[in-house]
């Protein structure tokens, strides 16, 4: 293998997709803060089947700060893991392997295995969400409303999911110096 190759950024051997991918990859940032703050869903407290009783309407952020304050560490813990800390460390680790040079043995290397490795777990997040929107469309008293922030953290996370794909599919054309079908 050329050692050119080996300690130069995918930035630098790929420049178009290189700046397509971090630009997808800032916007996917973007995507998963407003999924995180915006309005998730409204709930709707309906009685006598037509009469509005009570309204709430969510967000990601909201929901686990109320998680918090209401002592149900363990689910606070969980949920701000999984959609809050890994999608973000997932991006940093994506935009750091685009940009820097990827040593073979490196930190950074296994940060990018373990992005591909794990990138199914993306899922969960997602499945996060929609638990959430399950738990609160329980009962004939309740009209739920979904709103954008579900759909812009679902975005972020398939987002994520095809970005880590191309970035480890462009490792690995250079590992193997296919440079020229990638």
């Amino acid at each position: 293998m050329n050692a050119n190759a080996e300690v130069s950024s995918l930035l630098s051997r790929y420049p178009k997709q290189g700046m397509i991918i971090n630009l997808i990859l800032l916007a996917t940032f973007g995507i998963l803060s407003i999924g995180i703050f915006a309005p998730m869903l409204t709930m709707k407290y309906i009685v006598l089947g037509f009469f509005t009783w009570k309204e709430k309407t969510v967000t990601l952020a909201s929901t686990i700060l109320e998680l918090y304050n209401t002592g149900e560490h363990l689910l606070f813990i969980v949920i701000v893991l999984f959609s809050i800390c890994f999608p973000i460390l997932k991006i940093c680790t994506l935009l750091l392997s685009t940009n820097v040079p990827i040593a073979k043995g490196s930190l950074l290397e296994k940060g990018l295995h373990f992005t591909e490795s794990f990138g199914k777990w993306s899922m969960l997040e997602v499945f996060v969400v929609a638990l959430l929107l399950v738990s609160v469309k329980l009962g004939a008293l309740l009209n739920v409303q979904v709103h954008y922030g579900v759909y812009a953290f679902a975005a972020s996370v398939l987002l994520t999911m095809a970005m880590s794909y191309w970035i480890a599919r462009l490792d690995k054309c250079t590992r193997k110096n296919i440079l020229n079908n990638c």
